[in-house]
């Protein structure tokens, strides 16, 4: 438990170091709030849906959570540049505690700006269902960014170089988001486009921030909650077993 705490703790305080970093992250989800959400509004209360500010907010709070969880696998090789994880790797702890430490630190450090990203959304005029919303809301970031830091970390473990690691990171996280229904709803898709968004487990997870936020979901939030608790569990293993084969 020490060794968890420890780890955690160290991806804390390497986030509160870099503040250009976090206004950097938030300066794209931003974007796509303002520019989606005020330029799509008039089609989208036209096509009876209501306010796209509303419908579209907590996609952008999934997206942050998402980007901060999967980036999160780059220290890993900041570690292993600067000799820290060969420190970590003989200390006498076993490597699962190391994996669920620097887990918890990134999903910790993704929720931290997924809560900046509401009060951004707040600022611009998002409203949620009522004050119960919000607790909900956090339980579902930490549901978003459990599995994929963890997909982080299991990636980050067979790189040896930065540029690799965000040309895969790149490639995934932008698919992982647009298939997630975080910009459109997910009824009346197409065949093969609902298959592509139901194996996402991204779209679990914004369904179940508009569920806790607005109150609109498209599955049942116990079904989000069982995939994404699936996901998790699944990806930690995975990122455990990649971790357990690192060579420094």
């Amino acid at each position: 438990m020490d060794a968890i705490y420890i780890l955690w703790l160290r991806e804390l305080k390497r986030y509160t170091r870099s503040r250009s970093q976090l206004v950097a992250s938030l300066a794209q989800p931003t974007l796509y709030l303002l520019a989606l959400g005020f330029g799509l509004g008039p089609v989208f209360r036209r096509a009876g849906e209501g306010s796209y500010l509303q419908f579209v907010a907590p996609g952008v709070i999934g997206m942050v959570v998402l980007f901060a969880a999967m980036f999160s696998g780059i220290a890993l090789l900041w570690d292993r540049q600067f000799g820290f994880l060969k420190e970590t790797l003989v200390a006498p702890v076993p490597r699962l505690a190391i994996v669920v430490g620097r887990s918890l630190g990134g999903a910790t450090v993704a929720m931290l700006q997924g809560i900046l990203m509401i009060i951004a959304c707040l600022i611009a005029g998002f409203r949620p269902a009522g004050l119960g919303a919000l607790p909900l809301g956090l339980a579902f970031m930490a549901l978003i960014a459990t599995p994929f830091v963890a997909l982080g970390v299991a990636i980050g473990s067979g790189l040896q170089d930065m540029q690799g690691f965000q040309l895969i990171m790149s490639f995934l996280v932008m698919r992982i988001f647009f298939f997630s229904g975080a910009l459109f709803p997910l009824h009346g898709l197409s065949r093969a486009l609902a298959l592509v968004a139901a194996a996402d487990p991204l779209t679990y997870g914004v369904d179940g921030l508009r569920g806790a936020l607005i109150g609109a979901s498209h599955f049942h939030m116990a079904t989000d909650a069982a995939v994404l608790v699936g996901a998790s569990i699944t990806l930690l293993c995975i990122g455990a077993w990649r971790f357990s084969k690192i060579e420094v």
